[in-house]
């Protein structure tokens, strides 16, 4: 089989300061941009894999949900329980710095795991935590 990720998805509940961090500290780009009634989504994705996307969507995207599962997705999403994604980076330090000194919220600064690998994290500016992953020998 030829499986492959094409596009993820997280919710934000300010595109202006998702933005600006995804593209502006994170150095992601822009691929997509898209209104449709009441909602917006826009596709982010690293220029070193241009097959892979992330969709920035607003809380409860879904037109099915009612009201209520639109609070309760607010609320979770406020809380900074949702999901988020993790990333790979060739120098997990100096990533660190780079969201720490743009006035990321830091829930894990960078330290060595036993799987092999060095990571940190932090939450972006709607709460979901994102994992950055620096892979090391041996």
């Amino acid at each position: 089989m030829d499986v492959k990720l094409k596009q993820c998805f997280i919710a934000v509940d300010d595109f202006d300061k998702a933005l600006a961090f995804y593209v502006d500290v994170l150095g992601l780009e822009i691929r997509n941009d898209v209104s449709f009634e009441d909602m917006r989504w826009v596709t982010v994705g690293s220029p070193l894999q241009p097959d892979v996307e992330i969709v920035l969507e607003p809380p409860a995207a879904n037109p099915d949900f009612s009201p209520a599962d639109r609070e309760a997705m607010a609320r979770l999403l406020a809380k900074g329980v949702l999901r988020g994604v993790n990333f790979t980076t060739a120098d997990c330090d100096a990533l660190y710095q780079r969201v720490q000194e743009a006035g990321g919220d830091v829930l894990q600064e960078p330290m060595d795991q036993p799987y092999g690998v060095r990571d940190c994290a932090f939450r972006d500016p709607a709460g979901n935590m994102l994992r950055f992953m620096e892979r090391r020998e041996g």
